[in-house]
């Protein structure tokens, strides 16, 4: 598979993800099979269809993908505080 096939499927992809089809399963299966038969492909993908890739595989998945975690501050306890501390 060529790809300007592979970004036909994005784009066809990026359009069912909008409407909820039932065939987004079929689509990611296509794709995975063209990246995996030539990763060289991935290297000319847009940011916005690996953006669509990743958004289908989150739809079909049921997952969420964090970008970053907030890190609560840490509570020094006051009984482990000292003099040097003040």
């Amino acid at each position: 598979m060529s790809a300007f096939e592979i970004q036909e499927k994005l784009a066809s992809l990026a359009e069912q993800l909008l409407a909820v089809q039932p065939n987004i399963a079929t689509l990611l299966r296509d794709i995975h099979r063209s990246l995996k038969a030539d990763p060289d492909v991935v290297t000319i993908l847009t940011e916005e269809e690996c953006a669509t890739l990743v958004k289908g595989l989150q739809k079909q998945t049921s997952t969420i993908i964090l970008t970053a975690a907030v890190k609560k501050p840490s509570k020094t306890a006051l009984s482990k505080t000292t003099v040097d501390d003040l």
